[in-house]
């Protein structure tokens, strides 16, 4: 890995673990391994590599989700994959965690990939839960749109619950409710 690479993991990291203001350059530096004149030799100042480590993180759960959504399976069975998919729920999601970051969010800038990336998400996975609609997998009184964006808010919401209790299994019991909701709404196939 290069030393861009390099600043840009650490940078991530920090980040997730510390938001804007808990990660300063110095820190960065150590944990790259990587001095003051190659840190500003690639980027403007702390912003800049925000930027890119934020921009990073977007993309690569835009990757992940992407790969679950047009797996195999029928659009439900995808949408599940999604939903299960292993997460370290006592850390938060790289992303979502942003939002509570007054610095991130005040600046137009590092704000705009948070923004993106869940608008993406909700879409979608709205367009898959029309997709299950469209085939008959599930009833047409289900909302795609709405049905996504409360599935987003789960997922979020059910990393701020494990880590105020401490305990992940509090996660795994928002994604079970969740699709115990979503299942309410599969259609029957046996005549």
């Amino acid at each position: 890995m290069d030393t861009r690479e390099r600043l840009i993991e650490s940078a991530r990291e920090l980040l997730w673990e510390f938001g804007y203001v808990g990660t300063s350059p110095k820190a960065i530096q150590q944990r790259s391994g990587a001095g003051q004149g190659s840190m500003y030799h690639h980027f403007r100042g702390k912003p800049d590599l925000a930027l890119a480590a934020i921009t990073r993180s977007a993309d690569e759960l835009r990757d992940r989700a992407e790969a679950e959504f047009s797996g195999p399976g029928t659009p439900v069975q995808r949408v599940t994959t999604y939903l299960r998919r292993e997460r370290d729920a006592l850390r938060g999601c790289p992303v979502g965690r942003l939002t509570h970051d007054r610095d991130v969010m005040a600046d137009p800038a590092l704000r705009r990939p948070v923004e993106e990336t869940f608008a993406w998400l909700r879409t979608r996975l709205a367009g898959v839960l029309a997709e299950a609609v469209a085939e008959g997998e599930l009833d047409a009184a289900l909302d795609p749109a709405a049905t996504a964006t409360a599935l987003v808010a789960v997922l979020q919401g059910g990393y701020v619950l494990a880590r105020a209790a401490g305990d992940a299994e509090v996660y795994a019991q928002s994604v079970d409710g969740a699709l115990g909701l979503l299942a309410g709404h599969v259609r029957s196939t046996s005549t």
